[in-house]
């Protein structure tokens, strides 16, 4: 199988995550790929409509996407179990909400370095980020069960997402007032998962 990548993006870094988690990095082979919503990559766009990372080429069921379906896909292939049955509902609004973070935060990513100074909202970017505070807050106050417990694929989305924070948005200090899902991110992303795929900048 083949894993159209790039380190810079949460959503194929989670997979990736997985990827390290469930012991398939001998089965995997990465191609790391160049791209923005202005400028596709070609190997991207042939394996996938959407031209949106990542993307996972198979040998029995083609080009599979996006993130969420990938991770399912490839939990089923390795037995991993990072959908457990019995609080599979848990995970997958975790997962939902750590996806939906991570996009806000591209979304504010893109604005700005896609779209030309006089184009740029302020407004919408801090919208964006409004959301990504309101997830943030839900969080820290334990509102999400699947936070805790066994290894879980909300908790590795999770992960990713926030680190994704740490990497394109420091300067909002997400964590001030949020000491519990700091210190939850502190000890998660000790994980060697979390460490060997750390975007380089």
């Amino acid at each position: 199988m083949q894993l159209i990548f790039s380190a810079a993006s949460p959503f194929a870094r989670k997979v990736y995550v997985l990827i390290h988690e469930a012991g398939l990095t001998e089965k995997i082979a990465l191609k790391t790929v160049q791209t923005t919503a202005f400028n596709s990559a070609a190997d991207l766009k042939a394996a996938n409509p959407l031209a949106k990372l990542p993307t996972l080429i198979t040998e029995d069921s083609g080009a599979l996407f996006d993130s969420r379906v990938i991770c399912r896909y490839l939990d089923d292939f390795a037995g991993s179990n990072l959908y457990p049955k019995e609080t599979l509902w848990d995970v997958l609004t975790l997962e939902a909400l750590a996806d939906g973070i991570a996009e806000s935060a591209v979304s504010m990513v893109y604005e700005l370095r896609l779209r030309a100074a006089h184009e740029q909202s302020h407004s919408w970017i801090e919208a964006q980020w409004a959301k990504v505070e309101q997830a943030l807050d839900a969080l820290n106050a334990g509102d999400f069960s699947a936070l805790d417990g066994p290894l879980n694929m909300g908790q590795l989305a999770l992960a990713c997402s926030l680190g994704y924070l740490d990497f394109r948005h420091q300067a909002r200090a997400w964590r001030d007032g949020r000491d519990q899902l700091s210190a939850w991110h502190h000890r998660f992303s000790q994980r060697k998962s979390m460490l060997d795929t750390q975007p380089d900048g």
